[in-house]
């Protein structure tokens, strides 16, 4: 057997595992979660956000999808609804700290606070251009910054529970320290980062900004930087980085208080994002991201997930 064919083995193997795992019933878990139990799910309107959305709602979750655009987030609402599902939107943007505000005091004041939040909103990296660091300053500040306005935002709103808070921050794999095929080549940031004990926030963002003050003055190249969709990358090992932070932080919460936060990679999926270009369905990308919001309150914190399996940062 060549070298295509076993390649072609191993996905179609990891597919079926992938289809198996989400034949693994909840019931499986302490079922923790109830009509009341409160999920956000920003950048709910489409692709794996929408299908997070649905899965959650399926389980009897109420859902909260979160859209940029107000009008795409009634259309999109209007195909779970029909289903039976207990789904409502509200326009946010989270590149914005007002819009994320008005949603917060619309939270407050019809659902009282919430109990799972999911970090979905992003843009994805440039197809024309394994480096492409054209829109860094957006990538950033969407998929990096954003994330961190809207846990900011959410934790004064998580409710207290035995169960405890659940934060799912939707990542990749080409964010990774240590990946095989792209990594952050800097052996000192790489080290730094991989200091769990000594992370900071003020250390993530100091090598956000060196990152983009690098693309500005054209310097970024030599910087030791991911190879592959380097903007892209830098922002979820950004992600990444700050969830392992926040997990350290949350973890000295009471009991009651608890927040468990985590994130994942949904893989290579077949969403507009893509270019529907991915070799995984929306459904199996979405499942680990539901599987870590309804995992039960014996949960675990701070940690990188995909296809239900810890993987190393």
């Amino acid at each position: 057997m060549g070298n295509k064919e076993k390649s072609k083995d191993r996905k179609e193997k990891r597919l079926q595992e992938i289809s198996l795992l989400r034949t693994i019933p909840y019931s499986d878990h302490q079922r923790w979660w109830s009509k009341e139990t409160i999920a956000v799910v920003t950048g709910g309107n489409r692709g794996i956000g929408f299908e997070i959305s649905r899965q959650l709602a399926d389980h009897g979750v109420t859902v909260i999808l979160t859209s940029r655009d107000a009008n795409v987030g009634v259309e999109s609402i209007k195909v779970l609804q029909e289903g039976g599902l207990d789904v409502s939107c509200h326009q946010l943007d989270v590149l914005d700290s007002s819009s994320i505000a008005q949603f917060s005091e619309w939270l407050k004041e019809n659902y009282g606070g919430i109990d799972i939040l999911v970090n979905n909103a992003g843009v994805n990296f440039n197809f024309g251009s394994e480096n492409s660091v054209e829109n860094a300053q957006v990538v950033i500040d969407t998929n990096y910054n954003g994330t961190k306005r809207m846990i900011e935002a959410m934790i004064p709103l998580m409710k207290a529970t035995a169960a405890g808070g659940r934060i799912v921050n939707v990542s990749s794999r080409l964010g990774r320290l240590n990946g095989k095929r792209n990594r952050l080549e800097n052996d000192e940031l790489r080290e730094q980062l991989s200091d769990v004990e000594n992370l900071t926030e003020e250390l993530i963002d100091g090598v956000v900004t060196t990152f983009l003050q690098q693309v500005e003055d054209g310097t970024w190249k030599s910087g030791g930087w991911h190879r592959t969709f380097t903007d892209y990358s830098v922002s979820k090992m950004a992600v990444n980085a700050y969830t392992r932070f926040m997990a350290r932080k949350l973890s000295d919460r009471s009991e009651g208080e608890k927040i468990f936060i985590n994130c994942y990679c949904p893989g290579w999926v077949k969403t507009a994002l893509t270019g529907y270009a991915g070799s995984i369905t929306v459904e199996d990308g979405a499942d680990t991201g539901v599987w870590l919001s309804l995992i039960p309150e014996q949960a675990i914190t701070g940690k990188f997930f995909a296809e239900r399996r810890d993987i190393n940062f």
